[in-house]
């Protein structure tokens, strides 16, 4: 059923499977795990959920980078124990971005880690946040300061959640898809929809078969985050993340051609593939450049200076201590676009 593309991590190996019900293998994964019952944490009407083919409880789960904190996290874990799951059971986590995030983190913390098994819905989260193993929440000073590595048991990226889309939703995950351009996953643009997700998917199996814990290589899967992240929090996240993302894909390009790693014709690439997939490409207005540039300080990747995972003659890579005030007159040139819905 559908495509099987495998991350190989040893014995800590999974799969993701992309396709058309591909849901329906949740009673199977399950009962290859031998887990006695489960908690799903679903963002999605129930009647949608596939059986798990054992016990269950279904735990309402909330979307949103407002809910995205400590507190649902502790939350779901005092629901986990009022449940009494064990060590011997597992987590389903049906929903976006958002809710894979939390759901993990939940399920990675509690009886200091039981199985868990991602249903996304979103573009998003099939094409990106399910896959990987990096769950995290968000603290008021900054986005996905607080996480753990927990590689999901399996997941399942079934394409009949997405036919309910809206329409800036498709967006959010093309935005994902698009920087995927750029770290390899190669020309995706003219493929079907379970092909991009796909293809999407097994080059970031790829890499974080290579680099699990961010030492090096998975850094490019960064790419456009570091102004994506930034922009999330300045516009107190209006700007969806995949959106966020599109426009640092864009100004990613810029940067790289500001600092001589790439000729013209690339940077205007990275432009033609983030409009291609409908993407916005400008700043919102009416923000502060200085605190954008503080923001992107604060950055993960950056330890000792502003940091971004950049294209260049080898393709993307990590590149530090970038020069504040190249960074800060890129931004300046970025085109302002139309104000936020």
């Amino acid at each position: 059923m559908g495509e099987r593309i495998d991350v190989d991590l040893g014995d800590r190996s999974y799969p993701v499977h992309v396709g058309a019900g591909v849901r329906h293998l949740l009673g199977g994964v399950l009962a290859g795990l031998g887990v006695r019952r489960v908690a799903v944490v679903s963002a999605r009407p129930v009647e949608l959920l596939p059986d798990p083919g054992v016990e269950s409880i279904v735990l309402t789960g909330q979307e949103g980078e407002q809910d995205k904190n400590l507190a649902t996290v502790e939350d779901l874990c005092r629901r986990f124990a009022g449940f009494g799951l064990t060590r011997s059971d597992a987590v389903v986590s049906c929903g976006g971005g958002t809710l894979t995030d939390v759901a993990g983190l939940a399920a990675s913390l509690y009886h200091r880690g039981i199985p868990v098994v991602h249903l996304p819905t979103s573009l998003l989260a099939q094409v990106d946040a399910s896959v990987g193993g990096k769950t995290a929440v968000n603290l008021p000073e900054g986005k996905n300061l607080v996480g753990a590595y927990w590689q999901p048991a399996a997941v399942l990226c079934d394409t009949d959640f997405l036919e309910t889309l809206p329409r800036r939703e498709w967006i959010n995950g093309y935005g994902e898809i698009a920087r995927a351009h750029f770290i390899g996953a190669g020309e995706l643009r003219s493929l079907p929809l379970a092909e991009q997700i796909a293809a999407s998917v097994r080059r970031k199996a790829e890499i974080v078969a290579e680099d699990e814990r961010d030492t090096g290589l998975r850094h490019i899967l960064n790419y456009g985050h570091t102004l994506g992240h930034a922009l999330e929090r300045a516009t107190d996240f209006r700007l969806r993340h995949g959106e966020a993302v599109a426009i640092g894909t864009v100004f990613a390009g810029r940067l790289a051609g500001a600092l001589g790693r790439i000729d013209q014709a690339r940077v205007d690439e990275h432009l033609d593939v983030v409009l291609s997939y409908g993407c916005p490409s400008e700043l919102p207005p009416g923000l502060d450049l200085a605190e954008l540039v503080r923001l992107m300080g604060m950055d993960k990747k950056a330890t000792t200076g502003l940091a971004f995972a950049l294209d260049g003659p080898d393709g993307a890579e990590l590149v530090r201590d970038v020069p504040e005030d190249v960074v800060f007159e890129v931004l300046r040139q970025m085109p302002v676009g139309p104000a936020l819905p």
